[in-house]
């Protein structure tokens, strides 16, 4: 999933600043995602709480900079271009982007509080699981998303699509 995330900073990066910033907060989930894995795998009965909370928390952010930040800057500037086929696209995939937002919301929850943390542990290396499978569906989702709806209207695309 790292090796994954660095090829969608190269193909997005630099293109547009609120992009850079959620590819940038989608590498320090992988990391974290993967600091809470290893420590799982480690010894699960020493993974704290705090942990966990960070992770959650990043995951969160990440979430939550998707839909409330990106992709409405996405959708308004498909809006620009009179790009209605990009919306149509759009909404297919943010149908799709769903289940793995309640499966986040679902984790979040399990692990809110210290006692439900503390029920709950056994059953960590399984949502991380889950949640490597959801994010990685996400990322791919994400990356077709950006790649319809802002890489289509970048100058160098709209330059070249006005050329004769």
């Amino acid at each position: 999933m790292l090796e994954d995330c660095k090829n969608a900073r190269e193909r997005w990066g630099g293109v547009h600043s609120l992009i850079d910033r959620w590819l940038d907060q989608r590498h320090e989930l992988l990391v974290s995602f993967v600091e809470l894995n290893d420590a799982c795998d480690a010894e699960l009965e020493t993974v704290s709480k705090a942990g966990i909370d960070h992770f959650s928390e990043v995951l969160m952010d990440y979430i939550s900079a998707g839909h409330f930040e990106i992709y409405p800057q996405l959708a308004e500037e498909a809006r620009a271009f009179n790009d209605d086929q990009a919306l149509l696209i759009a909404d297919k995939l943010l149908e799709r982007l769903e289940m793995s937002t309640e499966l986040v919301l679902a984790f979040d929850t399990d692990y809110a509080t210290a006692l439900s943390c503390e029920h709950n542990l056994s059953r960590l290396p399984a949502w991380l699981e889950r949640l490597a499978k959801g994010l990685s569906d996400r990322f791919v989702l994400e990356d077709q998303l950006i790649a319809r709806m802002h890489a289509v209207h970048s100058p160098s695309a709209v330059v070249a699509s006005a050329a004769p």
